[in-house]
């Protein structure tokens, strides 16, 4: 299989991309290969059956998977490596949500000294959307979490990398995309402000702290933090 034949979205929208064919999956060929792209790894028959067929009696669960694995291999022989024991995905799928997660990782990493072109690519990363976020599968409540918290806290990091140098609109947009996601998110009104005060915009940065304090009073009852509050001094 040719290694950009095949590329699976998550982010926002399930989206099965195939060179060979036109993919006819259905939402349990869907589930599937949603399933096997977030272990990243081989899993047991027992398992899956189990995950994506928690209310069948086991018997009728496994000739589910055994139909769906046969129109998946219908559709893009390829696509799924599948022994008696376990199924995994081909390791030349590509996958949006593994991208994104790279992304994320390296702008969160201190040690790394990313380039302009870098961070020009991280701007376009899929940060700014959830996992499979209209799907109710148990399965993915975590993983869907996980992925919340580390886009939101990249987010935050791409906001003060751009910041440094000298990139304002777009790090304002980080941080707006971060708020977006969580508006009682401090760190984020901070990276936010803090890209007002460089870019100079010192009415937008004050702006930004008192919607910050009017959200935290009305939602929690709660002030800012001082380390906020700080921020503004001397500005």
């Amino acid at each position: 299989m040719d290694r950009a034949a095949c590329s699976l979205r998550l982010l926002d929208r399930f989206e099965f991309i195939a060179a060979c064919c036109e993919p006819r999956l259905g939402f349990a060929g869907q589930r599937l290969l949603a399933l096997l792209a977030l272990r990243q790894q081989g899993l047991d028959r027992r398992l899956v059956v189990r995950e994506l067929y928690p209310e069948i009696p086991p018997q009728r669960a496994a000739r589910s998977l055994r139909t769906t694995l046969w129109r998946i291999q219908r559709c893009c022989p390829a696509m799924v490596k599948v022994t008696p024991a376990e199924i995994r995905l081909a390791p030349e799928v590509t996958i949006d949500l593994h991208a994104a997660v790279h992304t994320a990782e390296l702008l969160l990493d201190q040690s790394v000294r990313m380039s302009t072109s870098e961070l020009g690519a991280a701007i376009h990363a899929r940060l700014t959307v959830d996992l499979l976020p209209d799907w109710p599968d148990d399965w993915l409540v975590l993983e869907r979490e996980r992925f919340r918290m580390l886009r939101l806290d990249a987010l935050e990091a791409l906001c003060g990398r751009l910041t440094a140098i000298g990139w304002y609109g777009a790090a304002i947009d980080a941080g707006l995309a971060a708020l977006a996601a969580d508006p009682l998110r401090e760190s984020a009104h901070c990276m936010l402000i803090k890209a007002h005060l460089a870019e100079g915009n010192i009415c937008e940065a004050r702006r930004q702290a008192q919607q910050c304090q009017q959200l935290m009073r009305g939602e929690l009852g709660l002030d800012p933090s001082l380390d906020l509050l700080a921020l503004l001094r001397g500005a």
